[in-house]
Protein backbone atom coordinates (compact mmCIF):
# COMPACT_ATOMS: atom_id res chain seq x y z
CA UNK A 1 0.00 0.00 0.00
CA UNK A 2 3.03 2.21 0.69
CA UNK A 3 4.56 1.81 -2.24
CA UNK A 4 0.93 2.26 -4.60
CA UNK A 5 0.59 5.49 -2.60
CA UNK A 6 4.24 6.48 -3.44
CA UNK A 7 4.05 5.93 -7.14
CA UNK A 8 0.74 7.23 -7.15
CA UNK A 9 1.47 10.43 -5.70
CA UNK A 10 4.33 10.84 -7.84
CA UNK A 11 3.02 10.41 -11.51
CA UNK A 12 -0.27 12.56 -10.50
CA UNK A 13 2.35 15.58 -9.95
CA UNK A 14 4.72 14.84 -12.16
CA UNK A 15 2.02 14.58 -14.97
CA UNK A 16 -0.08 17.66 -13.90
CA UNK A 17 2.76 20.18 -15.50
CA UNK A 18 1.88 19.10 -18.66
CA UNK A 19 -2.05 18.98 -17.81
CA UNK A 20 -1.49 22.40 -17.02
CA UNK A 21 -0.55 23.34 -20.50
CA UNK A 22 -3.52 22.05 -22.35
CA UNK A 23 -5.50 24.79 -19.73
CA UNK A 24 -3.72 28.18 -21.66
CA UNK A 25 -5.07 29.34 -24.63
CA UNK A 26 -8.81 30.34 -25.48
CA UNK A 27 -9.77 30.04 -21.40
CA UNK A 28 -8.39 32.67 -19.32
CA UNK A 29 -6.21 31.21 -16.72
CA UNK A 30 -8.40 32.95 -13.27
CA UNK A 31 -11.64 31.49 -14.90
CA UNK A 32 -9.75 28.24 -15.46
CA UNK A 33 -8.60 28.05 -11.95
CA UNK A 34 -12.06 28.97 -10.92
CA UNK A 35 -13.31 25.78 -13.03
CA UNK A 36 -10.93 23.84 -11.56
CA UNK A 37 -11.70 24.39 -7.64
CA UNK A 38 -14.51 24.91 -7.76
CA UNK A 39 -15.29 21.26 -9.17
CA UNK A 40 -12.33 19.92 -7.03
CA UNK A 41 -14.28 21.20 -3.95
CA UNK A 42 -17.59 20.04 -4.89
CA UNK A 43 -15.59 17.01 -4.73
CA UNK A 44 -14.03 16.87 -1.36
CA UNK A 45 -17.19 18.34 0.10
CA UNK A 46 -19.42 15.62 -1.20
CA UNK A 47 -16.48 12.86 0.00
CA UNK A 48 -16.91 14.70 3.62
CA UNK A 49 -20.94 14.38 3.89
CA UNK A 50 -20.69 11.07 2.88
CA UNK A 51 -18.24 10.10 5.61
CA UNK A 52 -20.61 12.10 8.00
CA UNK A 53 -17.64 14.99 9.05
CA UNK A 54 -17.86 17.51 10.18
CA UNK A 55 -17.62 20.86 8.60
CA UNK A 56 -17.84 23.04 11.74
CA UNK A 57 -14.99 25.17 12.50
CA UNK A 58 -14.12 27.99 14.36
CA UNK A 59 -14.55 31.96 12.79
CA UNK A 60 -10.58 31.73 13.74
CA UNK A 61 -10.04 28.56 12.26
CA UNK A 62 -11.42 29.83 9.17
CA UNK A 63 -9.22 33.00 8.85
CA UNK A 64 -6.14 30.23 9.05
CA UNK A 65 -7.71 27.99 6.43
CA UNK A 66 -8.86 30.86 4.27
CA UNK A 67 -4.89 32.47 4.41
CA UNK A 68 -3.69 28.91 3.49
CA UNK A 69 -5.86 28.62 0.53
CA UNK A 70 -5.00 31.72 -0.40
CA UNK A 71 -1.71 30.51 -0.90
CA UNK A 72 -1.96 26.78 -1.81
CA UNK A 73 -5.54 26.63 -3.85
CA UNK A 74 -5.10 30.50 -5.38
CA UNK A 75 -2.14 32.81 -5.91
CA UNK A 76 0.32 30.03 -6.14
CA UNK A 77 -1.41 28.35 -9.28
CA UNK A 78 -2.45 31.24 -10.74
CA UNK A 79 1.43 32.11 -11.07
CA UNK A 80 2.07 28.76 -11.93
CA UNK A 81 -0.21 28.87 -14.92
CA UNK A 82 1.33 32.19 -15.51
CA UNK A 83 5.17 30.74 -15.62
CA UNK A 84 4.15 28.33 -17.62
CA UNK A 85 3.03 30.70 -21.02
CA UNK A 86 6.55 31.21 -20.97
CA UNK A 87 8.24 27.53 -20.12
CA UNK A 88 7.84 24.40 -20.36
CA UNK A 89 6.02 22.06 -18.39
CA UNK A 90 9.66 20.71 -17.45
CA UNK A 91 11.42 23.92 -16.26
CA UNK A 92 8.59 25.25 -14.02
CA UNK A 93 8.00 21.52 -12.27
CA UNK A 94 12.17 21.89 -11.85
CA UNK A 95 11.81 25.27 -10.49
CA UNK A 96 8.99 24.47 -8.54
CA UNK A 97 10.96 21.74 -6.52
CA UNK A 98 13.21 24.74 -4.83
CA UNK A 99 10.02 24.35 -2.34
CA UNK A 100 12.56 21.77 -0.61
CA UNK A 101 14.82 24.22 0.21
CA UNK A 102 11.99 27.21 1.03
CA UNK A 103 9.78 25.11 3.02
CA UNK A 104 13.20 24.80 5.16
CA UNK A 105 14.23 28.38 5.15
CA UNK A 106 10.62 29.28 6.14
CA UNK A 107 10.50 26.37 8.89
CA UNK A 108 13.50 28.01 10.60
CA UNK A 109 12.06 31.50 10.54
CA UNK A 110 8.47 30.55 11.82
CA UNK A 111 9.26 27.36 13.69
CA UNK A 112 12.63 27.61 14.73
CA UNK A 113 13.70 24.24 12.90
CA UNK A 114 17.32 23.82 13.28
CA UNK A 115 18.84 23.82 9.30
CA UNK A 116 21.78 21.66 9.25
CA UNK A 117 24.79 22.10 7.39
CA UNK A 118 23.75 19.70 4.92
CA UNK A 119 20.61 22.01 4.48
CA UNK A 120 23.01 24.45 3.30
CA UNK A 121 24.88 22.31 0.97
CA UNK A 122 21.68 20.90 -0.73
CA UNK A 123 20.08 24.90 -0.92
CA UNK A 124 23.80 25.55 -3.00
CA UNK A 125 23.41 22.46 -5.12
CA UNK A 126 19.49 23.68 -6.09
CA UNK A 127 20.43 27.38 -6.85
CA UNK A 128 23.27 26.27 -8.66
CA UNK A 129 20.96 24.12 -10.64
CA UNK A 130 18.51 26.86 -11.49
CA UNK A 131 21.41 29.05 -12.28
CA UNK A 132 22.44 26.46 -14.63
CA UNK A 133 18.78 25.72 -16.45
CA UNK A 134 18.55 29.35 -17.07
CA UNK A 135 22.29 29.76 -17.56
CA UNK A 136 21.75 31.72 -21.22
CA UNK A 137 19.20 33.85 -20.44
CA UNK A 138 21.13 34.91 -17.33
CA UNK A 139 24.32 35.79 -19.55
CA UNK A 140 22.16 37.52 -21.84
CA UNK A 141 20.57 39.49 -18.68
CA UNK A 142 17.24 41.19 -20.49
CA UNK A 143 14.33 42.04 -18.71
CA UNK A 144 12.07 41.50 -21.63
CA UNK A 145 13.36 37.51 -21.06
CA UNK A 146 10.47 35.36 -21.47
CA UNK A 147 12.31 32.48 -19.64
CA UNK A 148 13.78 35.05 -17.11
CA UNK A 149 9.86 36.03 -16.60
CA UNK A 150 8.57 32.47 -16.17
CA UNK A 151 11.14 31.67 -13.20
CA UNK A 152 10.79 34.92 -11.57
CA UNK A 153 6.74 33.72 -11.64
CA UNK A 154 7.77 30.07 -10.85
CA UNK A 155 9.55 31.24 -8.07
CA UNK A 156 7.49 33.25 -6.55
CA UNK A 157 4.62 31.15 -6.45
CA UNK A 158 6.63 28.81 -5.19
CA UNK A 159 7.57 30.88 -2.14
CA UNK A 160 3.42 31.51 -1.42
CA UNK A 161 3.17 27.65 -1.70
CA UNK A 162 5.82 27.58 0.89
CA UNK A 163 3.94 30.32 3.19
CA UNK A 164 0.79 28.27 2.55
CA UNK A 165 2.59 25.06 3.94
CA UNK A 166 3.58 26.95 6.80
CA UNK A 167 0.08 27.90 7.82
CA UNK A 168 -0.65 24.08 7.29
CA UNK A 169 1.80 23.03 9.63
CA UNK A 170 0.03 25.52 12.22
CA UNK A 171 -3.39 24.14 11.02
CA UNK A 172 -2.09 20.51 11.93
CA UNK A 173 -0.77 21.69 15.22
CA UNK A 174 -3.82 22.73 16.37
CA UNK A 175 -4.89 19.19 15.38
CA UNK A 176 -7.69 20.82 12.87
CA UNK A 177 -8.77 17.82 10.13
CA UNK A 178 -6.80 17.54 6.76
CA UNK A 179 -9.71 16.21 4.47
CA UNK A 180 -12.60 18.99 6.11
CA UNK A 181 -9.84 22.14 5.78
CA UNK A 182 -8.71 21.05 2.09
CA UNK A 183 -12.52 20.97 1.55
CA UNK A 184 -12.95 24.61 2.89
CA UNK A 185 -9.63 25.84 1.25
CA UNK A 186 -10.47 24.32 -1.93
CA UNK A 187 -14.21 26.08 -2.06
CA UNK A 188 -12.08 29.51 -0.51
CA UNK A 189 -9.79 29.10 -3.41
CA UNK A 190 -12.34 29.06 -5.75
CA UNK A 191 -13.97 32.07 -4.38
CA UNK A 192 -11.15 33.95 -4.29
CA UNK A 193 -10.29 33.41 -7.82
CA UNK A 194 -13.73 34.19 -8.88
CA UNK A 195 -13.37 37.42 -7.37
CA UNK A 196 -10.25 38.48 -8.54
CA UNK A 197 -11.57 37.34 -12.13
CA UNK A 198 -14.26 39.74 -11.25
CA UNK A 199 -12.27 42.66 -9.99
CA UNK A 200 -10.04 42.34 -12.77
CA UNK A 201 -13.00 41.89 -15.51
CA UNK A 202 -11.82 38.09 -16.70
CA UNK A 203 -14.67 36.64 -18.74
CA UNK A 204 -15.37 33.26 -17.86
CA UNK A 205 -15.31 31.92 -20.87
CA UNK A 206 -15.95 27.67 -21.94
CA UNK A 207 -14.19 26.04 -25.10
CA UNK A 208 -15.49 23.04 -27.33
CA UNK A 209 -11.60 21.62 -27.07
CA UNK A 210 -11.65 18.61 -25.78
CA UNK A 211 -8.22 18.63 -24.65
CA UNK A 212 -9.04 21.67 -21.89
CA UNK A 213 -11.80 19.74 -20.92
CA UNK A 214 -9.75 15.98 -20.07
CA UNK A 215 -7.14 18.55 -18.82
CA UNK A 216 -9.35 20.16 -16.42
CA UNK A 217 -11.05 16.88 -15.11
CA UNK A 218 -7.57 15.42 -15.05
CA UNK A 219 -6.73 18.25 -12.67
CA UNK A 220 -9.93 18.76 -10.47
CA UNK A 221 -10.01 15.15 -9.66
CA UNK A 222 -6.64 13.59 -9.77
CA UNK A 223 -4.37 16.82 -9.27
CA UNK A 224 -5.94 18.41 -6.44
CA UNK A 225 -8.18 15.56 -4.84
CA UNK A 226 -6.83 12.00 -5.36
CA UNK A 227 -3.17 13.16 -4.94
CA UNK A 228 -3.21 14.88 -2.07
CA UNK A 229 -5.43 12.15 -0.80
CA UNK A 230 -2.86 9.68 -1.36
CA UNK A 231 0.26 12.04 -0.36
CA UNK A 232 -2.03 12.67 3.21
CA UNK A 233 -2.64 9.16 3.60
CA UNK A 234 1.15 8.02 3.13
CA UNK A 235 2.12 10.86 5.55
CA UNK A 236 0.11 8.84 8.20
CA UNK A 237 1.72 5.94 7.15
CA UNK A 238 5.55 6.66 6.67
CA UNK A 239 8.43 9.30 8.14
CA UNK A 240 7.52 12.66 6.70
CA UNK A 241 10.67 13.17 5.86
CA UNK A 242 10.49 10.11 3.61
CA UNK A 243 7.18 11.21 1.79
CA UNK A 244 8.42 14.27 1.14
CA UNK A 245 10.96 12.53 -1.54
CA UNK A 246 7.81 12.61 -3.97
CA UNK A 247 9.09 16.15 -4.49
CA UNK A 248 12.86 15.11 -5.94
CA UNK A 249 11.06 12.62 -8.26
CA UNK A 250 8.36 14.60 -9.56
CA UNK A 251 10.15 16.69 -11.86
CA UNK A 252 11.28 13.28 -13.72
CA UNK A 253 8.11 12.36 -15.00
CA UNK A 254 7.66 16.17 -15.45
CA UNK A 255 10.67 15.88 -17.72
CA UNK A 256 10.15 13.07 -19.81
CA UNK A 257 6.43 13.91 -20.15
CA UNK A 258 8.01 17.28 -21.45
CA UNK A 259 10.51 15.03 -23.58
CA UNK A 260 8.09 13.29 -25.12
CA UNK A 261 5.04 15.79 -25.63
CA UNK A 262 6.63 19.10 -25.95
CA UNK A 263 9.50 18.29 -27.83
CA UNK A 264 11.43 19.64 -24.55
CA UNK A 265 15.20 20.33 -26.07
CA UNK A 266 18.26 18.78 -23.42
CA UNK A 267 21.26 20.86 -23.46
CA UNK A 268 24.46 20.68 -21.08
CA UNK A 269 22.99 22.88 -19.49
CA UNK A 270 19.55 21.33 -18.59
CA UNK A 271 21.42 17.95 -17.97
CA UNK A 272 23.55 19.63 -15.54
CA UNK A 273 20.77 21.91 -14.26
CA UNK A 274 18.30 19.44 -13.71
CA UNK A 275 21.07 16.66 -11.97
CA UNK A 276 22.23 19.90 -9.24
CA UNK A 277 18.44 20.72 -8.42
CA UNK A 278 17.85 16.55 -8.05
CA UNK A 279 21.06 16.40 -6.03
CA UNK A 280 20.45 19.35 -3.75
CA UNK A 281 16.58 18.17 -2.83
CA UNK A 282 17.84 14.19 -2.10
CA UNK A 283 20.87 15.91 0.11
CA UNK A 284 18.47 18.45 2.09
CA UNK A 285 15.74 15.54 2.56
CA UNK A 286 18.78 12.35 3.48
CA UNK A 287 18.88 12.49 7.55
CA UNK A 288 22.52 13.57 8.09
CA UNK A 289 22.81 10.27 9.90
CA UNK A 290 22.27 8.79 6.62
CA UNK A 291 25.78 10.27 5.36
CA UNK A 292 27.46 9.82 8.58
CA UNK A 293 26.89 5.64 7.95
CA UNK A 294 28.07 6.10 4.31
CA UNK A 295 31.28 7.61 5.29
CA UNK A 296 31.99 5.10 7.44
CA UNK A 297 31.34 1.69 5.27
CA UNK A 298 34.36 0.70 3.81
CA UNK A 299 35.13 1.25 0.32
Amino acid sequence: MNVFLYITTVLIWGSTWLAIEFQLGEVAVLASLVYRWTIAAALMWSFCFLRGLSMKFAAKDHAYIALMAMCVFGFNYLLIYWAQQYLTSAMTSIAFSTMVLVNIINARIFFSQAVTPLIWLGGLFGVSGIVALFWLDIRSFDLDSASLKGLGLALLGTLLASFGNMISIHNSRLNLPIMQVNAWGMLYGALLMALVALILDVPFTVTTSTSYWLSLIYLSVFGSVIAFACYFALLKRIDPSKASYTSVLFPVVAVVLSTIFEDFVWTAYTVIGFLLVGLGNLVMLTPPKVFRNLLRKPL
